[in-house]
């Protein structure tokens, strides 16, 4: 036992660890040991929000000030913009009672939240999609479950849809953006396992869904040639090719076009034993 642990002791005091999870992917919500703790409020979880996006950066008090009231802040918005720091450092000590933690930290120049990695769920999103990503010679098979596992913590849209200024604005960017290249990952992983049947249906969705996006395009393609329905990938690229003339007056890019040809040629490269992915170089 450490002196600070027998000091506390003595004075009959006992610090607990708790367990903290920040979720900022779908409803907002902060759990201390299971226990949900309401954040009530816009302008409370606004606050919440652009401090956890900050990732433990410092936000100065005049982007604080910016991200909660635009260009209509209130008379005094410095000391507004403290009260409202004081009820949210309040409510966060209030859950995490007989724990030695300080989160939310001042400085002369502005404010910030501490949490590890492991306590928010869009930095863990970001470190598995980081793991895959920068492993390309990791199991197929591992990569899909961990980035399936990615892909469960979101349970809603970014932020519950709270819009927020330009940091919850560039952040709510960031995740979206992270989470497309995950699920291009993950489809990619997934034709590596010989899944291409079972993801039909998701990629159809989510190329219906996504925008004009020619990966989840040519991902579909390969996983319905392989399924043994090349009329059908043929089908889901002239629909591509219709749209990207409508709306944004382009044609499909050389890599979109590599894998029609690859198509009607039938290709090596797209046997379920090849790597898909050497057509796109």
């Amino acid at each position: 036992m450490g002196q600070a642990d027998v000091t506390a002791e003595c004075l009959g005091v006992f610090f607990v660890e708790r367990t903290v999870e920040f979720s900022i992917l779908g409803p907002i919500e902060i759990r201390v040991d299971g226990d949900v703790v309401e954040v009530r409020g816009e302008i409370q979880r606004v606050l919440l929000i652009a401090l956890l996006a900050s990732e433990g950066r410092l936000c100065s008090t005049g982007a604080l000030i910016d991200e909660l009231w635009g260009e209509n802040p209130p008379r005094n918005a410095e000391n507004a913009l403290q009260a409202h720091v004081s009820r949210l450092r309040r409510r966060l000590e209030a859950a995490e009672s007989r724990s030695q933690r300080h989160r939310l930290v001042s400085s002369p120049s502005g404010y910030r939240l501490l949490a590890d990695e492991d306590e928010v769920d869009a930095l863990r999103f970001l470190r598995i999609m980081r793991e895959v990503r920068d492993q390309p010679r990791m199991d197929p098979a591992e990569a899909v479950r961990k980035l399936r596992s990615a892909l469960d913590l979101w349970r809603g849209p970014t932020f519950d849809s709270l819009t927020g200024g330009s940091i919850c604005q560039a952040a709510a960017a960031r995740y979206a953006e992270s989470r497309l290249a995950v699920l291009e990952l993950l489809y990619d992983n997934e034709l590596k396992v010989g899944r291409h049947c079972e993801i039909i249906p998701e990629l159809r969705e989510l190329t219906e869904t996504s925008g004009l996006n020619e990966r989840l395009c040519e991902q579909l393609m390969v996983a319905l040639y392989r399924a043994g329905r090349q009329t059908d990938a043929l089908a889901v690229y002239r629909q591509m090719w219709a749209r990207l003339k409508d709306e944004i007056g382009i044609d499909p890019s050389p890599t979109l076009k590599r894998y029609e040809r690859a198509i009607l040629t039938h290709h090596p490269g797209l046997r379920r034993t090849a790597d898909h992915l050497a057509l796109r170089h």
